[in-house]
């Protein structure tokens, strides 16, 4: 997409069948363009959120899938889903019957150049609608209402359908199987709450450009106990295993692999260990083969700020986390995190983009940081390291098992 303003943008309504494929595609299907002001964050923009009480009074022709026109009127974009079913003015321009499937297909935004951008609804609420970018390239050109852009749109969408419809919503993980992630030590620790919901907030208002909280999943709260092991020896087994119990009696294990703290770091997650506490080291020698040193358990608590760019569709995940000896709780490790977490786009294959992505937001998060006297650098110390020095000053620390 050009990086010009978009000249003009619809919301486009249509059948739920036209998305999800339960019923042939007829020629009186009614399309309904509901005209807009842009709404993307960014251009060029993988994602684009709508909240229907902001739209204000809008323009609104309904025709059928073959050209026909059916009525013209202007609605209240409050009006247009209450309940995310079809309000009375849209059951009035296209017949009761009619509305009863009626759905936000996509969002169209026109290309300066000609022709339009397509951005496919994957989210519908009575609240809002989120929409994902579908063309690399402009199709339909022409004039709107001549729906030359209808067909490459829906085939677009058919072609993608298992990915767009399914429940998450998630398309890919770049770097699978590995954690990476940026650190800035908090001294002196603060209360992390209110600091997160600062940072919420400011993500909230677009203080760092081209990025929202990510829709639907904007914050996260973590509270949980953590049984760490050192993974001594040999070297290429070097790092940590973990325990953390859940709430139904069983425990996950991550493994993560590295001999030194650094930004990359394999990583494994395994869950539904039946195990009892007593057990871990001599599950983690005798099950794995690991040569492993138990050290101080530790209370986490942590508060995570989902970040999405809305330009590359990439998620970064923001926390702010505390951790605490069980045996020792004024021994504190106070860190903010961020860490890519997944990417909501179909058309950008580019890892080398996400970490460029991802050193951008590094170096805004460094000076968001910086200016509220939380942190003053980067870091990559990690809770192995934390623990290896807390026991290294206080030895009575240190497990017996």
């Amino acid at each position: 997409m050009s990086s010009d303003t978009a000249a003009a943008a619809w919301i486009v309504l249509g059948g739920i069948h036209l998305l999800n494929q339960t019923v042939s595609r007829r020629p009186d299907d009614p399309i309904v363009l509901v005209r807009v002001t842009p709404q993307e964050v960014s251009l060029p923009s993988t994602t684009v959120v709508v909240r229907w009480d902001t739209l204000g009074t809008c323009l609104t022709t309904a025709l059928t899938a073959a050209g026909g026109r059916l009525a013209d009127t202007r609605i209240e974009g409050s009006d247009l889903f209450p309940d995310a079913t079809a309000g009375t003015a849209l059951r009035e321009m296209v017949g009761t019957a009619a509305t009863s499937g009626l759905v936000p297909l996509c969002y169209l935004a026109e290309h300066p150049g000609g022709g339009y951008h397509a951005y496919a609804q994957i989210r519908f609420y009575a609240d809002d609608a989120c929409f994902l970018r579908t063309t690399r390239e402009p199709v339909g050109s022409g004039p709107v209402e001549a729906l030359r852009w209808l067909n490459p749109v829906l085939t677009a969408h058919a072609e993608s359908a298992l990915r767009l419809n399914n429940h998450l919503r998630y398309f890919r993980t770049h770097f699978a199987g590995t954690e990476l992630e940026y650190k800035y030590n908090l001294q002196p620790a603060p209360d992390i709450w209110p600091v997160s919901m600062e940072l919420l907030k400011a993500l909230r208002h677009g203080e760092l450009a081209d990025c929202r909280p990510e829709y639907r999943n904007e914050f996260e709260i973590h509270y949980f106990d953590n049984h760490m092991f050192d993974v001594v020896g040999p070297d290429e087994e070097r790092g940590y295993a973990s325990f953390i119990p859940t709430v139904n009696g069983t425990h996950v294990l991550k493994r993560k692999w590295f001999a030194e703290d650094t930004f990359a770091r394999r990583e494994q997650i395994s869950t539904d260990i039946e195990i009892s506490p007593d057990s871990f080291g001599a599950y983690l020698r005798s099950e794995l083969g690991l040569q492993v040193q138990a050290l101080p358990p530790f209370r986490r608590v942590r508060y995570d700020s989902q970040c999405e760019s809305m330009r590359t569709g990439h998620v970064f995940g923001i926390f702010f986390d505390r951790c605490s000896l069980l045996a020792a709780p004024d021994v504190v490790l106070s860190q903010c995190e961020m860490e890519y977490r997944r990417s909501r786009s179909l058309l950008d294959h580019d890892e080398e983009a996400m970490l460029r992505e991802m050193e951008r937001i590094d170096r805004w998060l460094l000076s968001y940081l910086a200016a509220r006297g939380l942190a003053k650098e980067r870091t990559f110390y990690s809770k192995l390291s934390f623990l290896r020095d807390a026991v290294a000053a206080r030895p009575e620390l240190m497990p017996t098992r």
